[in-house]
């Protein structure tokens, strides 16, 4: 099924408005958001939640690694590719970025930590044991941030599934 990649012009009045928002402080659309625009909640549901997600107590390098585990444990290409430069801007290591992306572990055993508490919460549908858990406590993490991470897995089950759905082609600006 082919799904419509929407512009300021051919998008519902309430999409068109969050593209050209997009435009203005990216200098681009990201191919989802086009997707995405074809049912404006879905967009304003995505942009909503990327907002509060950037207001947790993660640091911008770890909301990136959250954001990048998700979408490699879902196999998501669109995300995985603009997570993995987003983490590399926000000071992830390359070679952090390319452990996440390859099933691997991070050198940085707090981030370690993280990315393989993500990618369990997504595997698992959040049916964790207490070990894992503690796994992230005894990492440094704090347990509001646990419910923090459950955010960003919300945020990415959107933005992974619509890609999948609408086959998004990576812009590239995000393509790493």
């Amino acid at each position: 099924m082919d799904f419509v990649a929407h512009d300021t012009q051919s998008a519902p009045q309430e999409a068109a408005e969050l593209l050209s928002q997009s435009q203005e402080e990216m200098g681009f659309i990201p191919n989802m958001y086009r997707h995405m625009a074809d049912a404006p909640p879905l967009l304003k549901a995505y942009k909503q939640m990327s907002q509060l997600f950037s207001q947790t107590s993660l640091s911008e390098a770890e909301q990136q690694v959250v954001l990048l585990a998700a979408s490699v444990e879902n196999r998501c290409d669109f995300c995985t590719k603009a997570h993995s430069k987003m983490a590399a801007g926000a000071g992830v290591s390359e070679d952090d970025v390319s452990a996440i992306r390859e099933g691997g572990q991070p050198g940085d055993s707090k981030l370690a930590a993280l990315a393989q508490f993500t990618k369990k919460m997504v595997a698992e549908r959040a049916w964790l044991a207490e070990a894992d858990m503690q796994a992230l406590l005894q990492a440094g993490y704090e347990r509001p941030q646990i419910l923090e991470v459950v955010l960003g897995v919300g945020m990415k089950t959107l933005s992974n599934y619509t890609n999948h759905i609408a086959q998004t082609d990576v812009n590239p600006e995000l393509d790493s």
